[in-house]
C-alpha cells in the first residue's frame, strides 16, 4: 500500500492512505541506511486488520524543512504580525530566502492588524514592495481558503503572531492549543508541540512549532542571489556572473536599490545576510587551521 505521514510520535507513524489513517512504525533497516522518516513523506507500507503495519520504503523527497521537520510541502503561509509582536521586514525575509531556497511557493499573510493605530505600519506599501516581486500578500482570512485547495500547506512565523488561532478560525474543529503573549517577555510561549497534517479546504495543512530565530542553511553568496528573485533578474546584466553587488565595477543591481525594481529594504537585508554568510566562512576557516 501507499500513503502519506500525517502524524509521527512516539516512534509511531500515522499513514493517510485512500482516506483511511493506519499506524505503522519503521523497520530497523531504516536506521542501517540512515534514513528518518518524516510528516509529509509519501511512503509503501504495510497494514493488516487488528494490527500493527510498518513502512516498507520512503519515496524522493522534492523538498524539507528541518525547523519544523516536514518535507514535500507545496506552500508555506508565513504569518508576520502586524503588532504584538511588532512586523518585522527582516524576519520576513528571512523566511522569504528560506523558502526559495528550498522551492516552496510563499504566501504573506499578516494578522492583527486590527491593533494598528494610524502611522503603525504602511499595509499598502508592504503589499505593493512584496507583490512587484511576486508574492501574493493577504490579511483578509476569507482569501486563504481558496489557496490552500490541492496543496501541502506549511503555516510558519515566530512564536505569537498567532498561528494556532488562525488555523481554529479557519478549521476550529482542529482545537489547537494556543498561548498568551507573556508581557515580560514580549513573546508567546511555544504551544505546538508536534508536526501533523490536516485535511482542510481540499488540501493538507501543518501545524508547527514555532519560530523566534532562523537555522540559516544558504551559505553561499551566489545561492543566496538566487533567493531574492529581483535581484536574480537584475544581476542578469552585471558584468560579472559572481557579483556579489557590493564592490565590482558595472554592476546592475546596486544603481537599482531604492527604486521600483529594488526596495531599499530588500537590498539591505541582502547585504546583511552576505555578510552573515562571509562572517560564517571567516570563522570556519579560522577554526579549521586552529584543528
Amino acid at each position: 500500500m501507499e500513503g502519506i505521514i500525517v502524524k509521527a510520535l512516539a516512534g509511531f507513524y500515522y499513514v493517510e492512505s485512500n482516506g483511511q489513517v493506519y499506524q505503522t512504525r519503521a523497520r530497523g533497516n531504516f536506521r542501517k541506511k540512515g534514513q528518518t522518516p518524516y510528516v509529509g513523506d509519501y511512503v509503501t507500507f504495510s497494514a493488516e486488520e487488528n494490527s500493527e503495519g510498518y513502512l516498507l520504503a520512503i519515496h524522493e523527497r522534492k523538498n524539507s524543512l528541518v525547523r519544523p521537520p516536514i518535507v514535500n510541502i507545496d506552500q508555506a503561509v508565513i504569518i508576520m504580525s502586524a503588532k504584538e509582536p511588532d512586523f518585522s521586514l527582516n524576519l520576513l525575509d528571512r523566511f522569504l530566502v528560506l523558502l526559495e531556497y528550498k522551492t516552496i511557493h510563499p504566501v504573506i499573510y499578516i494578522t492583527k492588524t486590527d491593533l494598528l493605530t494610524e502611522g503603525d505600519l504602511d499595509l499598502g506599501g508592504i503589499r505593493s514592495i512584496y507583490q512587484r516581486i511576486g508574492y501574493e500578500v493577504i490579511w483578509d482570512m476569507a482569501e486563504l481558503p481558496e489557496l490552500l485547495k490541492d496543496r501541502v500547506t506549511v503555516f510558519m512565523g515566530q512564536t505569537g503572531v498567532g498561528k494556532s488561532t488562525l488555523l481554529n478560525k479557519l478549521a476550529p474543529e482542529l482545537a489547537l492549543e494556543t498561548g498568551q503573549i507573556s508581557d515580560s517577555l514580549g513573546r508567546g510561549r511555544h504551544t505546538t508541540r508536534a508536526v501533523s497534517l490536516y485535511n482542510l479546504y481540499g488540501g493538507k495543512i501543518a501545524d508547527t512549532p514555532g519560530f523566534s530565530s532562523l537555522d540559516y542553511e544558504v551559505t553561499d553568496s551566489e545561492i543566496l542571489n538566487d533567493c531574492f528573485p529581483e535581484i536574480k533578474d537584475l544581476s542578469r546584466g552585471c558584468k560579472f556572473r559572481t557579483c556579489t553587488h557590493t564592490h565590482e565595477p558595472a554592476c546592475a543591481v546596486k544603481p537599482k536599490a531604492g527604486t521600483s525594481d529594488l526596495a531599499q529594504s530588500r537590498f539591505d537585508h541582502y547585504l546583511l545576510l552576505l555578510s552573515e554568510i562571509e562572517n560564517r566562512r571567516e570563522t570556519y576557516k579560522k577554526v579549521a587551521k586552529k584543528g
